[in-house]
Parts: C-alpha cells; structure tokens; sequence
C-alpha cells in the first residue's frame, strides 16, 4: 500500500431499519489491501443516476426525511411506507453501499501483471459500493481512460452508454431497424440521439417540453415529439410511418405512454398495409420499459390488435446474454466516444456529506433533465 493511502476511508450507507425508518449515513471503513488481481482506486466521481436512487433512499418518504449530525458526518433519517417495506425484507438491518459506477485513479494495486499495469491510471468502474473515498476492485472490471481524461469526464462512462448501446443492439438482435426513446432529452437520451445519428439509425424521440425539443433539434435529431402537445398523437403516427420504427425503450413506466406508442405503431402499420384483419397487423410491435420516472401503473389501453409485446429491460442481463467478449467489444466503443458520442453532463457536484443535504436531494432526487449530479468523494474530510 502506498504510504500516501489512509488506513481508513469514508463510505455512504443506507440502512433500512426494523422500526421502518430508512437511515443513511458516513461510515468509517477500512481501506484495504489489493489482493493479487486487485486494485485500490481512489474515487474521485461517481454519478447519481435514478438506479442509484433506489437503493440509496428505499422508497422512503424524503418529504419527512429529518438531517442531524454534523455537517461533516450527516445522518439523514425518513420513514418508510408499509408498501415500501414489504419489497425490502431482505435488506432490513444490513447498512448497504451505494453507488453502481464511477472513476478514479488507481492509488494501489496487486502482484499480477493485469492489476500492476494500472497503477497509477484512470480508471472507471461499475463495481458497487462506488459513493466511497477508496473502493477495492478486480483489475478486469476496470476500464483504464485514456490518458489525459479526468476522472469526471469517466464517472458515467457505464450505465448510460452500455445501456445505449445495449438498445441498438437488442434493435439489431430482434430484427428491428428504428427506434424509440422516451425521456428523450435525459443524458442517456442525448447519447443515443448522437449514436443513431453517427450510425445511421432512424429514431423517434419522446420528450415533454418544448425546451427538450429544441435541445434535440438542436443535435441534429430528425423526429422529435412531444408527448404534453395536442399534436403527440399525429405527430408520433407520422415519424413512426416515416421511420418504421416498431421498438421502443421507455423510461416513464407508469401511466399511459407505452400503450399510447403501440397504438400509434399499429396505426402507422395500417396505414400502409394493403388487407384488412380484425386481429390487427402481422407486425410484431414491441416497447421494454427499463425506468421508472412515473411509479404509477402502467395503463394498457388495446388498440393495438395482437401483435404486440411490453415487457422489462435491464442492462445486467443483456451484458450476460452477450458474454464476455462483446461486452468488451462494446466498452471499448464507450472509450473511444468518451469526449463526444458518449459524454455526459453534470448540474452539479457534491460531497459525500453533500449528498445527504436536503438541499442537494431537492436538485438531484427530481431525476429530470438537467438535474444530473456527480459526487466527488475527494472532498470529504475522513
């Protein structure tokens, strides 16, 4: 270990208490040793996406969430419903890190010479545990950053753009040619606005507001639609006829959207079909929801016919579906685009102690465009 590491670092941890109150606090851990295959990485940023909401917070209710403690070492505490609790009976009593990815620099590393190549890079990761000052990892869930690339410029340098590319692929798997995308101005949104555009690949563009669309627009994006306008209806039948696109990732989840798209779908397919059946269109159309922006039900009104389908995508299980060797096939695509395909934009960042002000939570907890916050744990006092 370096002289210059601490023996002790600091951690955020969530813990879902018996009495059904949510606690997250600073913990004090130990930084440990690299194991031959191992690296230590000093986290330098790490991003607050909606995936790491849910773990961090437990669906507590952070309108009655109370912070006491020091500034330093804030304890932040907020009941938990009863419908909460019953999907969190596995975690009660256990503090748990939270955090799936960020970047850093590699402050020590193990005997292999996988884990010594990385000594002294920047690296990102999508390890767990990543709202820490120290995080220990395996040498190959690294991805070393180009030199010169910042810390921050890598933090989001996973989720997001795997997820992108993951779409395009699914598109690709399951014989699709366009896409569409809700929440489209997110920064996930703007990633694959920019890859389908670089690769030549039609997409519709869900947003709410006009400022989102003139945001796209503005990229280059050609169908750009707005769901909060008289017009969503027309105008989405219209660039789904034009593009053909017959997959849709969705983010909301709740409400009436993803029906909403499987219509509008099946009347572009009708448009151009030359029979009539009462069954609807032979053309299977498809929307994976893999966010939760609404937390409703999702609403499914069927005028559609019956060649359809809505069901869950999350990015762990299609990375495992496509092995080892394209995952490393498509990280590497991620290094390459960092500073433009894949580059991501923050509102803000904050301290680990920073993140449990109600203040921050009030920016980054609204999980809306433009109000994406990266911690830096390196501004924290151990």
């Amino acid at each position: 270990m370096s002289e210059q590491t601490p023996a002790r670092g600091l951690q955020l941890r969530s813990l879902v208490r018996t009495d059904h109150v949510l606690e997250v606090f600073l913990e004090t851990v130990e930084v440990p040793e690299p194991g031959p295959g191992e690296v230590l990485v000093r986290v330098e940023a790490a991003p607050v996406n909606p995936s790491d909401l849910g773990l961090l917070f437990a669906g507590a209710d952070l309108a009655a969430a109370v912070v006491t403690s020091s500034a330093e070492r804030p304890v932040l505490t907020a009941p938990i419903p009863d419908a909460a609790m019953r999907a969190l009976a596995g975690r009660v009593g256990t503090p748990m890190p939270a955090g799936n990815e960020g970047a850093g620099t590699v402050v020590a590393a193990g005997s292999s010479a996988e884990a010594q190549a990385l000594l002294g890079t920047t690296v990102a990761v999508a390890g767990g545990g990543m709202y820490s000052q120290y995080r220990l990892v395996n040498a190959a869930a690294c991805l070393q950053l180009p030199d010169g690339t910042p810390a921050i410029d890598g933090a989001s340098s996973f989720i997001n753009p795997m997820t992108v590319l993951g779409m395009v692929e699914t598109m690709r798997m399951e014989g699709h040619t366009a896409l569409v995308h809700t929440a489209a101005a997110s920064n996930l949104g703007q990633m694959l606005s920019r890859l389908c555009i670089e690769e030549q690949i039609p997409l519709v563009s869900i947003v709410r507001k006009r400022a989102d669309e003139d945001l796209l627009r503005s990229a280059g994006a050609a169908h750009v639609c707005n769901s909060a306008a008289p017009e969503f209806t027309a105008s989405l039948t219209a660039a789904l006829r034009e593009t053909g696109a017959t997959l849709a990732f969705d983010a909301v989840g709740g409400g009436r959207l993803a029906s909403q798209i499987l219509t509008c779908m099946e009347a572009a397919v009708s448009a151009t079909s030359a029979s009539y059946s009462r069954y609807g269109s032979a053309v299977h159309k498809q929307v994976y929801i893999y966010g939760a922006l609404d937390r409703g039900p999702t609403e499914l009104a069927r005028t559609y016919g019956m060649a359809w389908g809505i069901g869950g995508w999350l990015l762990t299980p299609f990375l495992q579906k496509i092995g080892p060797a394209e995952v490393a096939r498509l990280r590497g695509k991620v290094a390459a685009g960092l500073a433009t395909t894949f580059a991501s934009t923050y509102a803000g960042q904050m301290s680990l102690a920073g993140t449990l002000q109600p203040a921050s939570i009030a920016q980054y907890g609204r999980m809306s465009t433009g109000s994406k916050y990266v911690i830096v744990p390196t501004l924290d006092k151990a």
